[in-house]
């Protein structure tokens, strides 16, 4: 189970460094656009995403 854990977190490294990488003027201008965002607004989204990643786990986890 960890060694699955580790896999998953290496994984995420290497998407999360995609955009940075490939276009960094872009990124920069994204991550400004999200820090005019209210607190509420960044929840929601964290929210969404941690709703997301839990059914695709549901979804694609073996039995």
């Amino acid at each position: 189970m960890s060694d699955v854990l580790w896999l998953a977190l290496a994984l995420m490294l290497v998407l999360e460094g995609l955009l940075p990488m490939l276009a960094p003027a872009r990124w920069r201008q994204m991550f400004s656009e999200i820090l005019k965002l209210n607190d509420g607004q960044i929840r929601f989204f964290g929210l969404a995403c941690v709703g997301v990643g839990l059914l695709l786990y549901w979804w694609l986890a073996p039995a």
